[in-house]
């Protein structure tokens, strides 16, 4: 008789194990499912919009080796294809990196390394420091740029080789300072508690006191330094001492002429925040039903001003999408969407010359409509930019109706030529890690090689006679 209790037993066992094996196939396939890539039987775009958190660091064109997403599987893709390290004899730029402590760089995000540990491995990708979000993420050109010279020296890492870290200073042709000067601006400027200065004016001041003190600083009185000063309002405190130098800026907006200009300096674009479109898969001229698109802040103080007088002349029009928008989240998706389905984007001068929605316009091939007469623009003497951008005066603007008969008279063919060339450039915007030939990191490094060059022919000749006069002074 207890026969029949046993079995009931054993098949209650039973089907809970099935239960349980199905629940946990069920799972897997839906992971699956979101996670096979191109195979995949859901979008890649629309995974990366319910999966990717805007605010992460993704690198666009080399997806299968992501920098925040992977742990051991970056290390495994990583050791499947060894490569050599640069040569540094091969490379068009040989860079001298200044080892300043934690505090003034990664030590910015949070990272603590073991006890005398400057850099973190980056070649382990699990363990590189993440970028903060939102809106800093547009200035974050000192990230690249300094993981980039680390990842020169480190094996196993694929990269652009066109500048190299050397730990030899006299084979420099230029001097690195890895102050991440525009994080240390939007994070640390903040006064605290009782103290009397803010994290950020302390690093400068700290930041003066050690370059001034340098040999490789005085023999050419830093003019062969460069400093990331990406954020207009960065460096606010040193930038008059330090000015000899090379600076990485956004634009020149805020500087005088005696600091900042375009025959030093180097003008470096904002890392988007907007999803980059597949060339393959853009929408031509007839998917896209928006004529012109703006989303951004309306009332801007200086130069910005403009925004709003534009704003009342386009805002009833049927074709044009002209409102205000935040970097929330949901304001860079539904940028990202409404740029994808606009021929043409406004770029308008904001409280700078300068604004990210520029870049956010090339990388959706959203024709940019250049409104800022004082605009300087990354890598200018190598890319036309008339090519895939049109240029409006200011004072042409504001006139009733002319932007607007303008653009309308742009015909499909026109456009489209536009269109091509905007995603033939497109790769040039792409901050990424590894740096690749031609993206972001590689284009700002050619450019401070075309600056190099003069900048050394001035020190040479300026040095002719100084071996001479040396020589008398000794005898």
């Amino acid at each position: 008789m207890s026969s029949m209790p046993e079995k009931r037993v054993f098949s209650s066992r039973l089907l809970s194990c099935l239960i349980a094996i199905s629940m946990f196939f069920l799972i897997l396939s839906c992971s699956l499912i979101f996670r096979i890539g191109d195979r995949s039987l859901v979008p890649r775009s629309i995974y990366k919009l319910i999966v990717v958190d805007s605010g992460s660091i993704e690198p666009k064109s080399h997806p299968s080796i992501p920098l925040n997403s992977c742990k051991e599987a970056c290390s495994e893709s990583m050791a499947v294809k060894p490569v050599a390290s640069c040569d540094p004899n091969q490379a068009l730029l040989k860079v001298f990196m200044y080892d300043l402590p934690p505090d003034f760089h990664f030590g910015l995000l949070g990272w603590r390394g073991a006890p005398n540990q400057i850099w973190p491995n980056v070649g382990n990708f699990s363990e590189i420091p993440k970028y903060p979000g939102g809106l800093n993420l547009q200035h974050s050109t000192e990230y690249w740029l300094t993981l980039d010279l680390l990842s020169s020296v480190t094996p196993n890492v694929p990269r652009s080789c066109t500048a190299v870290l050397v730990h030899n200073s006299s084979r420099a042709d230029i001097f690195f300072v890895p102050f991440f000067s525009s994080l240390s601006y939007n994070r640390h400027s903040k006064v605290q508690g009782m103290e009397k200065n803010s994290t950020s004016d302390i690093l400068q001041e700290r930041l003066v006191e050690y370059l001034k003190g340098r040999d490789e600083w005085k023999r050419f009185g830093g003019k062969d330094h460069l400093i990331m000063a990406h954020h207009p309002n960065s460096m606010l405190m040193a930038r008059w001492k330090l000015g000899s130098a090379m600076l990485v800026l956004a634009d020149f907006g805020r500087y005088s002429d005696e600091i900042a200009n375009i025959e030093k300096d180097v003008v470096a674009p904002y890392k988007h925040v907007v999803r980059t479109i597949d060339a393959n898969k853009s929408p031509p001229f007839e998917e896209r039903p928006t004529l012109v698109y703006f989303q951004g802040a309306i009332y801007r103080k200086d130069g910005g001003t403009i925004r709003q007088e534009l704003y009342y002349l386009m805002k009833d029009e049927k074709d044009v999408h002209f409102t205000f928008g935040s970097a929330t989240v949901g304001g860079i998706r539904k940028a990202s969407t409404g740029m994808a389905a606009s021929k043409f984007c406004l770029n308008i001068a904001g409280d700078t010359p300068s604004s990210n929605r520029l870049f956010d316009a090339i990388v959706s091939h959203c024709v940019p409509v250049i409104i800022s007469d004082e605009i300087e623009l990354p890598y200018e003497d190598v890319l036309d930019y008339s090519k895939f951008s049109i240029f409006v005066l200011a004072s042409d603007a504001c006139k009733e109706g002319y932007l607007l008969n303008l653009l309308r008279g742009i015909e499909r063919e026109k456009w489209t030529e536009m269109w091509e060339k905007l995603k033939e450039v497109a790769p040039h915007f792409e901050y990424q890690y590894p740096s690749r030939p031609g993206d972001a990191v590689d284009m700002i490094w050619q450019a401070v090689s075309r600056k190099v060059s003069p900048l050394h022919l001035k020190a040479h000749r300026k040095n002719r006679y100084h071996m001479s006069q040396e020589f008398l002074k000794a005898h």
